[in-house]
């Protein structure tokens, strides 16, 4: 049996912050210390085991492969972490906060291919300012797809053209706010009578009257990044 979908994440009840781990040194986000510990241990992907693998279940489909493209865009004050909110019209995920991304299409050599293939039809981000220096183990989420998260340095003179019809606004966020666990909030619900949990990562921009909700999938694979670059020398 599939697990229930959270349909109103901002109304669960926060249970903890996660304060009481370290936030990851400036050394450690800078793009050469992140292609390091890519070029380092990317080959080890396969056999490290992220804090979080996922919420699938038992699914009633075979599940779908996709990818999503996490790009860190370099900045003077730092790398930020591009990410999009998509339109509330969507039939899936409508206005919630998410990495460019997407399903694997038959013409996709891999899933990097994927990746830079969605950033492109979703928000314009051309492959020649992205330069791939990894990937994360699988993610499972709980609508049947395995997404294979891919890491970038995106050069900052990107210039993008988000889609309209699925693309409400597209935004920066610190990666060094992002990767301070007392920045992540863990929440827990029973929805059809099952018990749910998931972090949420609110951020609060100085331009937005509401903070933006980063939850779910897209919380849990910026925790896994949290985990891969604090972890080795």
């Amino acid at each position: 049996m599939s697990r229930p979908l959270i349909l109103d994440p901002q109304a669960v009840p926060v249970v903890g912050v996660d304060d009481h781990l370290p936030g990851l040194p400036a050394s450690r986000l800078t793009p050469s210390a992140v292609r390091e510990r890519f070029a380092h241990h990317g080959a080890q992907v396969r056999r490290w085991r992220p804090e979080i693998a996922g919420d699938g279940a038992a699914w009633s489909r075979s599940p779908t492969p996709a990818s999503v493209l996490v790009p860190l865009v370099e900045r003077e004050h730092g790398l930020g972490v591009l990410l999009t909110r998509r339109t509330d019209h969507l039939r899936a995920h409508a206005g919630q906060i998410s990495f460019p991304g997407g399903r694997r299409e038959p013409g996709d050599a891999d899933a990097i291919a994927a990746a830079l293939r969605e950033a492109q039809e979703e928000v314009g981000l051309e492959a020649r300012h992205v330069e791939v220096v990894g990937t994360l183990p699988v993610y499972t989420t709980v609508t049947a797809f395995e997404v294979t998260p891919v890491v970038a340095i995106v050069r900052p003179e990107l210039v993008l053209s988000p889609d309209p019809h699925e693309v409400a606004e597209v935004f920066e966020v610190p990666l060094a706010f992002l990767m301070t666990p007392a920045h992540h909030r863990r929440h827990e619900v029973e929805v059809g009578g099952m018990r749910r949990e998931f972090l949420s990562m609110p951020w609060h921009a100085s331009h937005a009257a509401e903070p933006y909700f980063i939850w779910g999938a897209t919380a849990a694979m910026l925790r896994n990044l949290y985990r891969f670059l604090g972890e080795g020398g």
